[in-house]
């Protein structure tokens, strides 16, 4: 084999790319990536997932927010925070995990390729960099090739008083007020971050409700939560027209119902574009809906079967773990390794403040199916390690068949819930009940203690 000839070429170093070129590395395929110049790791490690939870992180820390239950509100562990105060500690983690992500590649013997892919023909793509073009040839090929945010034509984007979330680094300073248009997950983390930095932010959103995927319950107690912090909702709101007022200075949105909201920014976080608009798809046969992305069957393959995709570029849920999952599940089919695959036990996490978490099925989703449930809960003030963290405001949420006490699905909203979530997880996957909670012993102080406490709450009920 040639080097413009591989088994199976990789549009994008994203999460769902890099398991899958791995994974069919580890089977013995020739195997390259394609990735533009500066963007190894993709839109996740560069602009989207380690970018904002590492903003995140910076946030809490600075200003002594977890600290506050026992210091009081007024508490900051730094009085001034800079932009560049996060953005700094932004780019040490971006640093560290291209690195880690080339090492992989190389270790793996995964070719690397720069510039940006387009097809010219079902097995054949054209890769155009600094040094010019290449074509290259694959037997098969994974579309992982990331998205990009959304932009209304309306909105003067002018990367320094209105922007979206690629544009964040760029801001000069923190904006004393802000506007975000968007209340998907991302616009809810930023409303989060924000507002944990003490800058009032109106929330908006043409949708009467939030994250309708996720349990009611917990969406209550979060927008509760965010707006002790400070943020203004205005939902079943649309934003008309935004302009920019005075000498640059402030941002003006206008609503579709007469009202104007106000800030000295604004961040348009509706939705994301996938960039499949860059591939040529049609010299592919392949076309796209009007966001750029891509309808897959069960195996992750397109309507050309030897074409896979994943990731965002295939829609919700759109996050790095799914992608994660996506991508070595098609490498799979295409490799012919058997799998099994249950999206319906994948875990959400949504990095707000506080974050939330969920696998299985919502209350809407049982009632519908009209399957007999019951609920156990276990709320942090009853946790020893919780009051340690400084958190009085969490909550885990189990349901369970009120029949034979199988667990059907798991939400918690308050500190590390995304990370204790996967206990939940393991027992649904197994088909265990309620019951393996009461009879497990779990350490003490922690909080995967919850689970013991809402399961007993929940057998008391019966």
């Amino acid at each position: 084999m040639n080097a413009t000839q591989f088994d199976f070429l990789v549009i994008g170093s994203g999460p769902a790319g890099q398991k899958a070129a791995i994974s069919a590395a580890k089977q013995g395929k020739g195997v390259a990536v394609v990735e533009r110049g500066g963007m190894l790791g993709g839109v996740s490690v560069h602009t989207g997932t380690i970018p904002s939870k590492t903003f995140r992180e910076a946030v809490l820390y600075l200003t002594g927010f977890t600290q506050r239950a026992f210091y009081g509100r007024g508490y900051h562990l730094r009085d001034h925070i800079t932009m560049q105060d996060l953005v700094s500690r932004v780019q040490t983690i971006v640093e560290r995990e291209t690195d880690i992500v080339r090492e992989q590649f190389l270790r793996n013997h995964i070719a690397q390729l720069y510039g940006t892919a387009r097809f010219t023909g079902p097995h054949t793509i054209e890769i155009t960099g600094e040094k010019g073009s290449t074509v290259v040839t694959a037997e098969s090929v994974l579309i992982a090739c990331g998205s990009r945010p959304a932009r209304d034509g309306s909105i003067p984007f002018d990367g320094l008083r209105v922007i979206d979330t690629d544009g964040l680094p760029s801001l000069a300073e923190l904006p004393r007020d802000l506007i975000i248009v968007g209340a998907g997950v991302i616009g809810l983390e930023y409303t989060a971050i924000f507002a944990a930095l003490d800058i009032p932010v109106t929330l908006i959103d043409q949708r009467p409700r939030i994250l309708e995927f996720a349990d009611a319950e917990i969406i209550e107690a979060l927008c509760y939560h965010l707006r002790e912090l400070g943020v203004t909702f205005r939902l079943g709101e649309k934003v008309v027209s935004v302009e920019i007022e005075g000498e640059r200075t402030r941002v003006a949105a206008r609503l579709e119902s007469g009202k104007t909201v106000h800030g000295q920014a604004l961040l348009h976080a509706v939705g994301r574009q996938a960039n499949s608009d860059l591939l040529n798809l049609p010299a592919a046969g392949l076309e796209s809906d009007p966001r750029g992305r891509l309808r897959v069957n069960e195996f992750f393959q397109t309507s050309v079967p030897h074409i896979y995709a994943a990731g965002d570029v295939i829609g919700f849920p759109a996050l790095a773990a799914t992608s994660m999952e996506q991508g070595r599940l098609a490498s799979c089919h295409m490799c012919g390794v058997p799998f099994h695959h249950t999206p319906e036990l994948f875990p959400f996490g949504i990095y707000t403040i506080p974050e939330i978490s969920m696998v299985g099925r919502t209350e809407e989703q049982l009632t519908a199916a009209k399957i007999p449930y019951e609920t156990g809960i276990a709320r942090y003030e009853e946790l020893a390690k919780a009051q340690m963290l400084g958190d009085r405001t969490g909550m885990l949420k189990l349901l369970f068949d009120s029949r034979d006490l199988k667990l059907l699905g798991v939400h918690g909203i308050g500190q590390r819930s995304a990370e204790i979530i996967h206990i939940g997880q393991a027992v649904l996957t197994f088909g265990g009940t309620i019951e393996y909670f009461r009879d497990t012993v779990f350490n003490y102080p922690t909080l995967a203690e919850a689970y013991r406490v809402a399961a007993l709450n929940g057998l008391n009920k019966l």
